[in-house]
């Protein structure tokens, strides 16, 4: 029998069969009743051989095997049983209402296994099942009446299970480390550039600063002078020091030294100056002195005044510093250790030959008497800068043992007891002495000789490394051109002709330079000159001072003149 019609019949068990054509909105079986024609087409068409062995779906014939039963009549075995079709009211799918024969409740079976049990003799099990609604299998392709209308399908007909696959987890893991390491390889390209132009700025201001400070000081090739504008003397003059002048006074065998202490706050460098006693000065009547004449007859404040117009500096005080003092000094600071250039006699010595009190050699411990000893020595045929290199040399030993610390300095200098010149105070000198020895315990405080010509005048050299680099100052020393220098020395037996003499050449266009008194009396008078370019000058000395012709020759001259003249008792200054 074709199962096209093969869906049920009548609530009574004999009305006429129904044909499922769909499903409603609920998932329910959907039928209509099939006519009489349609029913007799279906009894006629047998798609399954009545004989035979095999899967008889609707146990038409052959052996007699459990028949599926989908709507639980109870007919499991023996021929087919005409199924009734399910009214809608009484359509039970779970099997929970009153049905079936004899007024017995019979669940709903749509696997027919209420029909198996009594097939087997085993007692049916009811298991609670969840709402499911059977499929019913539909005609082939081959024999769905094309006139018939085509099913139905909506999308409560279909269950959506989404499971969790554990595959795909892998596959966003996997996709999420790519993206990171593609991004951390970004950032790390990000991050090394940005390193590079952070190395590329800082090197070019790094270089920029040591081109400005090398412009700023100087320093540069091509810019010193006055072609730069803002060269080395701009530079130098812009910084700031402090500049004191240190006189020397020998109690014992006479003499002076004199030295300028320089700190540069700027460049944080400390230097000491040495200054030759023939240094040429001009005093403030308008005369022409040395440096050591200076100091011994216009005292201190006239030879700063001095030193300042010569040198452009600006001197803030005057320390003189006798012998006694400084061996007070010394030995206050604890000893100095320096480099000796020569051995030192014991001037208390009795005897000749005795071993020496300063030994030549280095790192020599030299005590208060010791160092001015050594300070002071001159030797035999040695030039005034031998011994005002050793005065340097015993002045960085004493900045280097000082105490850097301003009261404690300023205590060692009220300890010596001596009586400092105004305006310079016990105050100023102490702090102004634990800077620079800071600066030489440091390393950077150096002397430095300022070179002079015989004549007293400053050289080039003098005007570039010292005078402009150390002290920023402009040397300003008398023009050799401008006034011819006589030095004076008198040996008439009259004190008096020296001031003579001086007032008449000062008169006459010429400098005077005093070079002292001679021990004993000379008659004739001279005036030497030592250039053959100086015999018309020396000449005109001569008759200044009202000296014959005859006594103008050719000879040495002093250091710091160009013409020198020796008056003998042939001089009369009324003449």
């Amino acid at each position: 029998m074709n199962d096209r019609y093969d869906a049920g019949y009548g609530a009574d068990g004999g009305g006429a069969p129904y044909e499922l054509v769909g499903y409603d909105e609920y998932g329910r079986p959907v039928y209509r009743q099939a006519t009489d024609q349609q029913i007799q087409q279906s009894q006629q068409y047998d798609g399954y051989p009545q004989q035979g062995y095999g899967y008889d779906p609707y146990h038409t014939g052959g052996h007699q095997q459990p028949s599926y039963d989908p709507y639980g009549t109870g007919t499991g075995t023996g021929a087919p049983q005409q199924p009734q079709a399910p009214s809608y009211d009484s359509y039970d799918p779970y099997g929970t209402q009153q049905g079936g024969q004899g007024g017995q409740s019979t669940p709903y079976d749509p696997y027919g296994q209420t029909a198996q049990s009594a097939h087997t003799g085993q007692q049916p099990r009811v298991t609670e099942q969840t709402a499911h609604i059977p499929q019913q299998p539909g005609p082939a392709d081959d024999e769905q009446d094309p006139d018939g209308p085509a099913p139905e399908y909506r999308t409560e007909q279909f269950a959506f299970v989404e499971e969790p696959d554990g595959d795909s987890e892998d596959v966003i893991d996997w996709m999420k480390f790519t993206e990171n390491r593609t991004e951390r390889r970004e950032e790390a390209k990000r991050r090394a550039r940005s390193r590079i132009i952070a190395l590329v700025v800082v090197f070019a201001l790094v270089a920029a600063g040591g081109v400005g400070y090398l412009w700023y000081a100087g320093k540069l090739p091509g810019l010193s002078g006055s072609g730069s504008g803002t060269g080395t003397t701009t530079a130098a003059g812009a910084q700031k020091r402090d500049v004191i002048v240190v006189h020397l006074h020998d109690t014992t065998d006479g003499g002076t030294a004199t030295a300028l202490l320089v700190d540069n706050t700027t460049t944080e460098q400390g230097t000491t100056v040495l200054l030759p006693n023939s240094l040429t000065l001009t005093a403030d009547d308008g005369t022409t002195t040395t440096l050591a004449k200076s100091v011994e007859d216009d005292g201190s404040e006239g030879t700063r005044t001095a030193l300042d117009t010569v040198l452009g500096t600006d001197i803030e005080g005057t320390w003189r510093l006798d012998t006694p003092f400084l061996l007070t000094l010394v030995d206050l600071v604890g000893n100095i250790e320096i480099d000796t250039d020569t051995d030192v006699p014991d001037p208390d010595a009795e005897k000749k030959g005795e071993a020496p009190l300063v030994k030549k050699g280095k790192d020599q411990t030299l005590s208060g008497k010791m160092a001015v000893a050594y300070a002071t020595h001159r030797g035999s045929g040695e030039a005034q800068n031998a011994q005002l290199e050793r005065f340097g040399q015993v002045l960085h030993g004493v900045l280097r043992k000082m105490t850097s610390d301003p009261d404690a300095a300023t205590t060692t200098v009220q300890t010596l007891g001596q009586i400092i010149e105004p305006p310079l105070t016990d105050k100023d000198l102490g702090s102004f002495l634990a800077r620079l020895s800071d600066r030489a315990k440091g390393g950077d405080h150096k002397s430095a000789l300022l070179p002079v010509q015989d004549d007293g005048t400053l050289t080039a050299e003098a005007s570039d490394s010292v005078v402009k680099d150390v002290l920023g100052g402009t040397a300003k020393s008398p023009d050799k051109d401008a006034a011819v220098s006589v030095s004076v020395r008198n040996a008439t037996g009259t004190k008096d002709n020296t001031e003579k003499a001086r007032v008449v050449l000062l008169n006459g266009g010429f400098t005077f330079r005093d070079a002292g008194t001679a021990g004993t009396a000379e008659t004739s008078s001279k005036v030497v000159y030592a250039d053959a370019a100086e015999k018309e000058n020396a000449t005109e000395v001569a008759k200044t001072l009202g000296l014959p012709a005859g006594s103008v020759t050719k000879g040495e001259v002093s250091a710091n003149a160009r013409v020198s003249v020796v008056l003998g008792q042939d001089y009369d200054p009324g003449s």
